[in-house]
């Protein structure tokens, strides 16, 4: 009999199976084995204590600060940030595993094939113009401007730097001839892909002419773009390709793929401005830097870096354009729960000009004195408003929508206590409620529970919604699987919790697990505070974590136990 498995699932499964999770997760995360598991920093989200799990006989990972969780696929997909049929095709070269062919759409088939050329047709303009640059004639410009940047050869090479020639000597289509004459790209492909323009008679001319260029490399390393400087007079002054299949500037950071290893090693990443800033610098020894293409930091870039970092500095001019997109960017961080902080540099100065003239260990102690960002927002805020009671009003404005951006809520709470401690007010004012006197609650305030009131209600309690994040994952595994909450009190669970409502409702499902078949949704008759009733609604409805099979929920209950016995050693 057969076992039912088409081409691509028996494809699927062998990959699985040669594939070692440990080896692929240790390439990007710094693993140490403990027992039977592996643990390690979780590279999905920010922590100062390991919390992510490997566990090579199931071949699954799980972090029990993030919920983050899947095999071998799951973790190519998150943490490259491909798709499954990518991260298939990615383990399967590495494994030297053939895939079969499946049958593709003719809109899929359209769509690889535009990858494949883009790819193509970027990496044959890269090799034209590096030649250019390095051309006794054609690349003189060129090579005198990056003398004059203090940028050495060996750094030009790295980094691919080439160079459009200048039309009045090389033609203007000198990239466009030599790509069509390679016989594998047409003037349609070459229109497409940005690489050249059309004038009025049909004939090709080059875009980027008379430009120092910098290849820009996605995570895979290929090059999927360039950015441009011209050289003399000419605007733009800065010039990216246009955005196609294989590029997106919002999505794409310059320096990331070469200066990925420097920034996990340093868990912080330095974001400048300019190409040449982040040249200059890591030419001179700062090789962890990034910097975005000629648009502010968006919500990706920050993703992006999330993956390598628990720290960004932003490294800006004295201008306010730099210091405005500082601002904008705080909300981004606040949701990725990245740690942000601002260097400013001297006026006059940008970062090039910076560690050219005083060298590294002065961009260093520059570094070392950055500001929290949220922190230098209200002084830029109290700089530019004032504290009058006009200015302070205007800065609260400003700085609600940084406080709805903070994932949690006693981050919230926090910045805006601190807030209002610097501008002398009750925190209250970021709520949109005034200061007012206590007072008992309102009548019927609890009238829904009927009565249920007189049933004792658990002690003064900390809210559900204020959860760390263990124990948020503590209360997802029960309500999806409830029959481990006896083993895990066993284990010692109850007495490590901090939230006393959730304690309380593990005492509740404890006693109803002992006396009949017990269902989560009996949680919501308990004398529960309104907004813990909510919580438990959203939990329910809406859970968190995706556990559908008792292997994977065995290993997360292993990995539960195994953080109640590192609180109970902490205690």
């Amino acid at each position: 009999m057969g076992t039912g498995l088409t081409a691509q699932e028996a494809a699927k499964n062998a990959v699985r199976e040669a594939a070692d999770i440990v080896e692929i997760i240790g390439e990007r995360v710094a693993l140490k084995r403990a027992g039977a598991r592996y643990l390690g920093l979780c590279p999905f989200h920010s922590e100062k204590t390991p919390s992510f799990a490997v566990n090579p006989q199931d071949q699954f990972f799980y972090c029990f600060g993030c919920g983050a969780k899947g095999d071998v696929f799951s973790f190519v997909m998150q943490y490259e940030r491909v798709d499954f049929p990518e991260a298939l095709k990615r383990l399967a070269e590495r494994y030297q595993i053939v895939l079969p062919e499946r049958d593709l759409s003719e809109a899929e088939k359209a769509r690889l094939k535009e990858r494949e050329v883009l790819y193509a047709v970027y990496e044959a303009a890269t090799r034209c113009y590096e030649s250019a640059l390095w051309d006794e004639i054609l690349g003189r410009p060129g090579r005198d401007y990056l003398l004059g940047r203090a940028v050495p050869d060996a750094a030009a090479r790295q980094y691919r730097l080439g160079f459009a020639p200048d039309p009045d000597l090389a033609g203007w289509d000198w990239l466009s001839s030599q790509l069509v004459a390679e016989g594998r790209f047409g003037k349609d492909l070459l229109l497409r892909s940005g690489l050249s323009k059309e004038n009025r008679s049909g004939k090709l001319y080059d875009s980027f002419r008379k430009r120092v260029l910098f290849p820009l490399l996605d995570m895979s390393g290929q090059v999927t773009a360039f950015g441009g400087r011209i050289l003399g007079e000419g605007q733009p002054k800065y010039m990216n390709s246009p955005e196609s299949l294989i590029f997106s500037k919002s999505r794409q950071l310059f320096g990331l793929y070469p200066h990925r290893e420097a920034i996990k090693k340093s868990r912080c990443a330095l974001v400048v401005e300019g190409n040449f800033d982040l040249l200059s610098l890591a030419v001179h020894g700062v090789d962890s830097v990034v910097a975005p293409l000629g648009t502010a930091l968006t919500r990706d870039h920050v993703h992006a870096l999330s993956h390598y970092c628990d720290q960004v500095c932003l490294l800006f001019d004295a201008d306010t354009a730099g210091l405005k997109a500082a601002m904008r960017s705080i909300p981004f961080f606040l949701e990725e729960g990245l740690e942000a902080r601002v260097a400013q540099l001297p006026e006059g100065h940008d970062p090039d000009s910076f560690v050219r003239e005083q060298g590294k260990s002065a961009m260093e102690a520059l570094l070392a004195k950055a500001q929290p960002l949220a922190e230098f927002a209200l002084n830029r805020l109290i700089a530019e408003h004032g504290l009058t009671l006009g200015g302070k009003a205007r800065i609260v404005q400003a700085l609600k929508p940084l406080l709805q951006a903070a994932g949690k809520r006693e981050q919230r709470d926090l910045m805006a206590a601190h807030f209002a401690a610097r501008l002398g007010l009750s925190a209250d004012y970021f709520s949109g409620r005034r200061p007012a006197p206590e007072a008992p609650p309102p009548l019927g305030a609890d009238e829904d529970w009927g009565a249920e009131q007189a049933a004792p209600r658990p002690p003064d309690t900390g809210s559900l919604r204020q959860l760390s994040r263990q124990e948020r994952q503590v209360l997802d595994f029960l309500l999806f699987w409830p029959e481990y909450c006896q083993p895990l009190v066993k284990a010692g669970l109850g007495e490590v919790l901090k939230n006393p409502t959730l304690a309380h409702l593990l005492d509740l499902m404890l006693e109803a697990g002992e006396t009949g078949t017990f269902s989560p949704e009996q949680l919501l008759s308990a004398p529960l505070a309104p907004e813990d009733r909510a919580c438990l609604v959203e939990r329910l409805t809406e859970p968190l974590l995706d556990l559908d099979t008792e292997a994977v929920a065995r290993a997360i209950y292993e990995e539960i136990v195994h953080w109640v016995r590192q609180q109970q050693k902490m205690q």
